[in-house]
């Protein structure tokens, strides 16, 4: 996974806006290879490290037995100033680099045989995110 993309045109951006409305989950159960899915049920910033961390988890647990499919990519670079510099001269230098999830969006999707691996394994990755999400299953 990248924690980073690979070209950008501007480096520095604005944070832009929250998202905080709320969204009709169920209407936007929409899968698209996946049998099993976890959503956002509230929307949010992923670092690039959570991002990794979650997929790491993920992997882990299903091994060799299905695929995982991550549509969640960063986008936003956040930039913070050094410790102990006065204000002023500018805008600092990128830090890190966030994905915006709103309401309803699709985190991750699993491919696999075996329901009961890939329903515990995203169970596993719900605990390293910082939003809300719920498990949803293609019927």
């Amino acid at each position: 996974m990248k924690i980073q993309p690979n070209h950008k045109k501007l480096f520095k951006e604005q944070k832009g806006k929250t998202f905080n409305r709320v969204a009709n989950l169920y209407s936007l159960k929409r899968l698209s290879i996946g049998s099993y899915a976890l959503i956002a049920s509230e929307s949010g910033r992923l670092t690039g490290k959570q991002i990794n961390c979650f997929y790491q988890v993920i992997n882990k647990s299903i091994k060799k037995f299905g695929r995982v499919l991550i549509p969640v990519s960063v986008q936003t670079p956040i930039t913070k100033k050094p410790l102990e510099v006065r204000m002023g001269k500018g805008k600092g230098s990128i830090d890190h680099w966030v994905a915006k999830i709103k309401t309803g969006t699709v985190l991750c999707e699993i491919v696999s045989s075996s329901s009961s691996l890939s329903r515990l394994s995203l169970i596993k990755a719900m605990f390293k995110l910082p939003i809300k999400t719920k498990l949803i299953q293609k019927y």
